[in-house]
């Protein structure tokens, strides 16, 4: 989903000449600023409709375990992979809630997706953080279902396995408003309702059947999506185990650049500083 989206963007993108840019190394600095300064960078390369409504900011903070050093960053997401925490004893389904809450804690960082520390001159297992600044009118939510494991027995092998347990989340009211950390807006909540559903049947990410599940916008009906075939559905009958991706619309309001374009507007000199420099790329 993550390359499709990028790919549907790069073949929109209004920014024919992308300038080179720096990444806003955020940490002593104010977050509403830091913000958007990247936001601002990012528009001078990426400009679409994908941008304007499909795209978000989080704040990914890192310490390094050694040192302490710490790195603050806005990254630009287009979707959330969220991991998936073990049903308690009793239940058979998680809720997504607990997943969302699982994301929120933050993790340390494995061998393979190592930071390097500028102090410690090395690359290291960082605790990451991440939180969310502010969420798009259209939202993804990927749940991370494929788990790569090294096999004891055989040296260097690495099994892919599959997470079966079925995730619990809401068909007319997610409410996003405890995750995220940037600014809310009254006229526009980050209160979703889901629309899609992409499904996978099968042992490994490299194989098996999808399918989809997915409300009619005009008529408001849910419908099943199976290759050549099409019939009646319903949201409910989506929540299984091999549901893997979710696709939630906000649903009062919106907010072009998930809420950025109100914030830079507010910050008038970025504001005129990236329209500007926009202008002179479409020449």
């Amino acid at each position: 989903c993550q390359y499709l989206m990028d790919g549907l963007h790069e073949d929109l993108n209004r920014v024919r000449e992308k300038p080179y840019v720096e990444a806003v190394e955020a940490f002593g600095m104010e977050d509403g600023k830091a913000a958007v300064e990247s936001w601002r960078k990012h528009l001078l390369r990426h400009d679409s409709i994908f941008v304007d409504y499909t795209q978000g900011m989080h704040r990914s903070h890192l310490t390094c375990p050694a040192c302490g050093k710490e790195s603050i960053k806005f990254d630009v997401y287009s979707s959330i992979s969220l991991p998936i925490v073990p049903a308690k004893e009793g239940s058979s389904s998680v809720p997504l809630k607990a997943c969302l809450d699982q994301f929120a804690v933050g993790e340390q960082l494995d061998e393979h997706n190592a930071w390097y520390c500028p102090s410690c001159k090395r690359h290291v297992c960082a605790l990451k953080h991440i939180q969310l600044w502010n969420t798009p009118d259209v939202i993804v939510l990927h749940m991370k279902r494929f788990t790569f494991e090294k096999c004891p027995d055989e040296d260097g092998k690495i099994i892919r396995r599959k997470i079966e347990e079925t995730v619990d989340f809401p068909i007319d009211r997610l409410d996003l408003s405890p995750y995220v950390y940037g600014p809310k807006y009254e006229d526009a909540p980050p209160v979703y309702r889901l629309f899609g559903v992409s499904e996978h049947t099968g042992a490994t990410a490299n194989s098996g059947h999808y399918t989809a599940t997915v409300r009619n916008s005009g008529d408001g009906n849910w419908y099943r999506y199976n290759d050549s075939h099409v019939g009646s559905s319903s949201g409910d009958a989506a929540v299984t185990g091999g549901a893997y991706l979710l696709f939630y619309q906000r649903i009062r309001g919106s907010l072009r650049w998930a809420g950025m374009e109100r914030q830079m507007k507010d910050d008038e000199d970025g504001f005129k500083e990236v329209t500007g420099k926009k202008r002179r790329n479409r020449r």
